[in-house]
């Protein structure tokens, strides 16, 4: 089976989620149980995977890793782990990793054997050296960057990498994949899809042509951070041309491979507070939810939640808060959200054929456009309207909608229409394999 055309990702920071300390401890602290407390709550939603930032033992933020073999203290333990990875199973949901190989933290002890042995020594030769001091990732003195191009290190990372999957995770979002480059990943991808065929493999990658990405290093998706940045910058200048052109990119990565889609994740200012207007936080709901490729949603979105990243020590705290215990402690105050993701995600569900959709666009201008996402069969339309005046409204039948929908689209409105595909679609659609 072709999970991958089906899952639907909650993402979720955990050292956040559980509020577990700045830094490293000694005695074990169990609160992974805590995050099977969301686990139900994860399906009413509509997905159904859990994509997990780092859990390994590290420094601080979990990406400063100690040792890939052992969940952080902060989290728990191993048996800890055991039984989230049971109950998530129990349910069908699926677990992706967030794997830190790129870099290691400065105490982890491959880093302190190179460092005594120096550069030009088989210990040293673990790390990438530049004139003779260890190279850090992008100005991180913590990070200490590993060297791809010595086997040991390849043979360390395979065996990090199906250690966990033997486990039985579904696969791993490879953190900084950009980093070491595509070519570097492709004989480490080349043997853990020789033993984990099926498992889903997600590098993160910010800029760049994302099917070249894909193609070099044998990577399954890689992040849309395009799309992301085209769907709040269009939205806040008022420019919905930067989203017609985004999804013109988007439409190419998807014809090669299925992009993760996401409108916020941990690294980023959350998407209720890059907004200018909180009235088109449903409108990029809508997108993240109806257009082709694997969408994640992260923890909290769903809610509402708000959040500003800072470029500064701790500037990450506000995108990556702590939950409650149990999914019963949220404050009602974005109930209605949450049930337009649900009907979304529902809609989702129900044409599954989105997620190798076809995606071009109609009626643009500035502040309005209607989104066309095709099928075989069906094409889906997403109307959206910026504006202070009406917009075009979707074709065909009217799945959701905001208040105020009738013949046209009222300001700041949107509405999700259906109908079937039809040769009149020719001059927008490429020919889709199966369709009529």
């Amino acid at each position: 089976m072709d999970w991958t055309g089906h899952v639907i990702w909650w993402h979720c920071y955990p050292l956040g989620f559980v509020n577990a300390e700045d830094t490293a401890v000694h005695e074990v602290r169990h609160r992974l149980g805590q995050l099977a407390n969301w686990l139900d709550y994860l399906i009413d939603l509509g997905c159904n995977g859990m994509l997990l930032n780092p859990i390994f033992a590290s420094m601080s933020h979990g990406y400063d890793t100690l040792d890939h073999y052992a969940i952080d203290p902060r989290l728990g333990d191993d048996d800890d782990f055991g039984e989230l990875m049971w109950k998530a199973k129990e349910r069908g949901i699926r677990i992706l990793l967030d794997g830190v190989f790129n870099h290691l933290g400065r105490q982890h002890p491959i880093v302190q054997r190179a460092l005594a042995a120096g550069p030009g020594t088989p210990e040293g030769d673990w790390l990438r050296w530049v004139d003779g001091y260890p190279r850090v990732f992008e100005g991180h003195d913590a990070l200490v960057e590993l060297n791809f191009g010595n086997s040991a290190v390849q043979d360390f990372v395979v065996d990090v990498m199906c250690h966990w999957q033997q486990r039985g995770i579904d696969g791993w979002r490879l953190d900084a994949a950009y980093a070491p480059g595509a070519d570097a990943w492709r004989p480490i991808v080349e043997r853990v899809k020789a033993a984990y065929p099926d498992c889903w493999l997600l590098g993160e990658v910010i800029h760049g042509d994302k099917d070249e990405f894909v193609a070099h290093s044998g990577l399954d998706s890689v992040t849309q951070y395009e799309l992301w940045h085209g769907i709040w910058q269009s939205m806040n200048d008022h420019n919905l041309w930067n989203l017609d052109w985004a999804l013109q990119r988007h439409r190419r990565f998807c014809e090669h491979f299925r992009p993760q889609i996401f409108i916020s994740n941990h690294d980023v200012t959350r998407i209720s507070s890059k907004l200018d207007d909180r009235r088109h936080i449903e409108h990029a709901a809508v997108l993240l939810t109806l257009l082709p490729g694997v969408p994640s949603i992260y923890a909290g979105d769903e809610q509402r939640f708000e959040g500003v990243k800072l470029d500064q020590v701790g500037g990450d705290d506000a995108v990556r808060p702590p939950f409650p215990q149990t999914p019963d402690g949220l404050l009602p105050f974005g109930a209605d959200t949450r049930e337009l993701y649900r009907r979304l995600l529902g809609l989702r569900r129900k044409h599954a054929w989105i997620v190798d959709g076809v995606v071009t666009t109609r009626d643009l201008t500035n502040e309005s456009v209607v989104v066309l996402v095709a099928g075989p069969e069906q094409v889906i339309e997403l109307a959206l309207n910026i504006s202070d005046q009406d917009g075009p409204m979707p074709e065909g039948e009217v799945l959701i909608a905001s208040p105020g929908c009738a013949n046209t689209v009222p300001p700041h409105g949107w509405a999700v229409g259906v109908r079937p595909r039809s040769p009149s679609d020719a001059p927008f659609l490429p020919r889709i394999e199966g369709a009529a």
